[in-house]
């Protein structure tokens, strides 16, 4: 993305490494303002390069979670050339309190890949017999995971109406590993649906423990499988749902354009 901006000076947004590598070619020379957006948390395997990249090529970058953030400033970036800007969701509509579904429907969305943890939610449902489990999303382990799971795991491939998925919901699930800012949950809680995630960064920064959802310790599927089992999620549906309304897309756009203004100067 290219924006026009104050002192005839461009800003080019990229937000993914190759997007970025592009922006960088076509505009060397020019007075234009660079600024990338970082996504993942993992450590990068390079760091003297990932340092160069991120310090000499660009004028500031934009971390989605403190969890990034951290990642770059281990890497030997300058916290100073930083910027912790949540990524917003769109809000639906105030979701209608409603009864729990019979039986209680908890729910997992997202790529199948180990970082997701999806196995742990896979070995959560062996515990837990009567209670129907949906898997949405697609990834290189779903093959395995499809075969390895209980009668209670249905598995719904890509989900595209988001809205009718969630309203079959009671719990949402967030087992993960690792992860950089966890969207999905966000996008769950604005439906009104509490979270059960891992204790990580990416998860903590959003789940309100006792409030708006749960902390599991990561990996352990006991834990998980206690915490839905004792889980009330309508008394955290509320809170939930006035969590998500902080990471609104409107307070991310605010948020970047006076990240934009500082680089800029004015």
């Amino acid at each position: 993305m290219v924006r026009k901006c104050a002192r005839n000076t461009d800003i080019a947004h990229a937000h993914s490494g190759h997007a970025h590598n592009i922006a960088l070619r076509a505009t060397l020379g020019t007075k234009t303002i660079r600024v990338v957006t970082r996504h993942v948390a993992f450590a990068p395997r390079h760091p003297l390069i990932h340092r160069l990249k991120y310090t000499r090529t660009c004028h500031g970058i934009i971390a989605v979670s403190d969890a990034v953030r951290d990642v770059l400033v281990n890497a030997g970036i300058p916290a100073s050339h930083i910027q912790v800007i949540h990524t917003g969701i769109e809000l639906p509509p105030a979701p209608m309190r409603r009864a729990l579904h019979r039986p209680l429907t908890v729910a997992h969305m997202g790529a199948f890949t180990k970082e997701k943890g999806q196995d742990i939610a896979i070995a959560a449902a062996r515990l837990l017999p009567q209670i129907r489990f949906l898997m949405a999303g697609e990834g290189p382990l779903l093959p395995g995971l499809r075969e390895s799971a209980t009668a209670n795991v249905e598995f719904l491939g890509f989900v595209s109406d988001k809205a009718q998925f969630f309203s079959e919901v009671d719990l949402f699930l967030m087992p993960s590993r690792s992860e950089a800012w966890g969207l999905a949950a966000l996008e769950a809680m604005a439906y009104g649906i509490p979270v059960i995630a891992s204790d990580i960064q990416g998860l903590a920064d959003i789940i309100e423990p006792g409030r708006s959802g749960w902390l599991i310790p990561p990996g352990n599927a006991a834990a998980l499988a206690h915490t839905i089992a004792s889980a009330d999620p309508m008394k955290f549906a509320a809170a939930a749902r006035l969590r998500a309304e902080q990471f609104s897309v409107e307070t991310m756009a605010r948020e970047t354009e006076q990240f934009y203004a500082g680089l800029l100067g004015v």
